[in-house]
């Protein structure tokens, strides 16, 4: 589910409630009842419905995640960061890995008292999964959610989105991602009906005006060659299906559904910091600077769940930002769906609907450490929006034909 495969075989949008004139042809197709396309409702993509932009820095490396053990004076380190832009998809799997690591290490010296640095998606996991384990857990940490970077993440199930790259991973990485994967994935499975949807379903639909679009885009100078396992795990997830013009109500010439599962991130990650509290552990907030300043921690196994922030606190240059913003739209209860449209992508999510320009392809915004929000820049993914569903022929109560 390499990123740019990933959003080019799910998205969604449309209007609910609502009947369209010139898209239902009197003897269109049929699709089995089964996939059928529901009513959608429209999308407000308004300008000044747009409540806040957030810049996230996701954390590459060429290698893939970095989850060695390094020994720090008299500390032993495990790390966990390094995931890219699949932190989420991937934290239940990868800080599996760093618990047992960890657990095997706090075992042979009989402590019991075991300390994570970092509380976003890895950190919160990784300290989950060490309660569980019987470990006595205090995450450290300069921020919590939701001020955590992957606090700002779009929410989509992408497990290998700028993971790695192709020829940089070794032999074996392939098979570890596919473990991280699955166990992810099945564990994902476990918050499906919480009160409050912390992680959900959704249909999402790539709309294309030019089939050739989607499979020969242009891409910017240099091009690297980014590791893609989506067929390692084709089973987890449902197929993708075409549908045929007057079948759905975009003004699109083509369209294709997935469904997908999609992360709503402010109340997945409070859920996961109330199991964390809830179940015995503690949060301290504390700023580290370098490896020496981990003196200061009581705890003699520690994991390192410092995601970006790795590359200053390790001097890690192998890690690369790769910058992606997202506009946020106020949430409307009655749109629970998502879209890629263009280069533009959306996901309706409890928290808002999130906007998002992804670009031609993977190196949009690699190597940029730039942190500011470019309000032009949302706005104008706003517009492509509102340009699409402008393009809608609709008429709701008699109205808007």
């Amino acid at each position: 589910m390499n990123r740019r495969n990933f959003l080019g075989t799910v998205a969604a949008a449309g209007l609910t409630g609502c009947a369209y004139k010139s898209r239902v042809a009197a003897n269109a197709p049929a699709l089995p009842s089964y996939e059928v396309v529901p009513r959608l409702m429209p999308i407000r993509a308004e300008v000044d419905r747009i409540f806040r932009v957030t810049v996230c820095l996701r954390p590459f490396r060429a290698a893939g995640p970095r989850l060695d053990v390094e020994r720090v004076a008299d500390k032993t380190v495990v790390h966990n960061y390094g995931h890219g832009g699949s932190g989420w998809s991937l934290s239940w799997g990868s800080s599996a890995i760093a618990t047992d690591k960890a657990m095997s290490k706090a075992m042979s010296t009989g402590e019991r008292s075991i300390a994570v640095i970092g509380c976003g998606a890895l950190g919160l996991t990784s300290a989950i999964l060490l309660l569980r384990a019987g470990a006595k857990v205090t995450i450290y940490a300069k921020e919590r959610p939701p001020d955590v970077r992957s606090a700002r993440a779009t929410g989509s199930w992408t497990p290998d989105s700028r993971i790695a790259l192709t020829n940089a991973v070794s032999p074996d990485f392939p098979a570890l991602w596919e473990k991280m994967c699955r166990t992810s994935f099945h564990t994902y499975e476990s918050y499906l009906g919480i009160a409050g949807n912390p992680v959900e379903w959704l249909d999402r639909y790539v709309l294309s005006d030019d089939k050739s679009a989607e499979v020969r885009e242009p891409v910017p100078e240099p091009q690297l060659s980014f590791a893609s396992y989506q067929d390692r795990v084709a089973d987890l997830t449902p197929r993708s299906i075409d549908l045929p013009p007057g079948t759905h109500p975009f003004p699109t010439r083509y369209a294709r559904r997935n469904s997908t599962l999609t992360f709503n991130v402010a109340g997945y990650s409070r859920q996961l910091v109330n199991d964390f509290l809830v179940e015995g552990g503690k949060i301290n907030n504390v700023e580290f600077h370098s490896p020496s300043d981990l003196s200061s921690v009581p705890e003699k196994v520690i994991v390192n769940a410092t995601g970006y922030g790795a590359r200053a606190l390790w001097k890690d240059e192998s890690i690369v930002p790769v910058r992606g913003q997202i506009a946020w739209l106020i949430p409307q209860q009655e749109v629970n769906y998502g879209l890629k449209y263009g280069t533009v992508n959306v996901l309706a999510r409890r928290d808002g609907i999130v906007v998002q320009d992804v670009g031609t392809s993977d190196m949009v915004g690699y190597n940029d450490a730039n942190e500011q929000p470019d309000r032009p820049a949302a706005e104008s993914a706003v517009r492509k929006v509102a340009e699409l569903f402008g393009r809608m022929k609709w008429q709701q109560n008699g109205r808007r034909g």
